[in-house]
């Protein structure tokens, strides 16, 4: 379960703008997760609640939002937004897809005290 460590390096981000920011409490994470993140959910909700545990995020809330995969195909040239890996491109039907977003993991906002 990598959420664990997903979590961990999490804390370290909010402990560091804590340092700089000069907050002691953190009430709401809200966190975007991309479609293709490979983060299970309720791993993530489950394994925060653990590594915040005695931290200045203990009982903090996570909101998790979900950002949409996005692909850029190579044959009509456009952005388009998929379901699932190795979908074919919604408005042409071809596979050749790059990826240009759906993976990443952010920290979009804190509620702090």
């Amino acid at each position: 379960m990598h959420e664990i460590s997903l979590c961990e390096s999490l804390l370290k981000v909010i402990e560091d703008s804590a340092s700089q920011q000069n907050f002691s409490q953190v009430k709401t994470v809200w966190l975007e997760l991309g479609r293709f993140s490979c983060v299970e959910p309720d791993a993530m909700r489950f394994s925060f609640d653990v590594v915040m545990k005695g931290t200045l995020a203990d009982g903090a809330r996570l909101e998790l939002l979900e950002l949409p995969a996005r692909v850029w195909c190579s044959k009509c040239l456009k952005d388009v937004e998929i379901q699932q890996r190795y979908d074919a491109c919604p408005s042409c039907g071809d596979y050749r897809l790059q990826i240009s977003g759906g993976e990443e993991m952010r920290i979009k906002e804190l509620e702090v005290v």
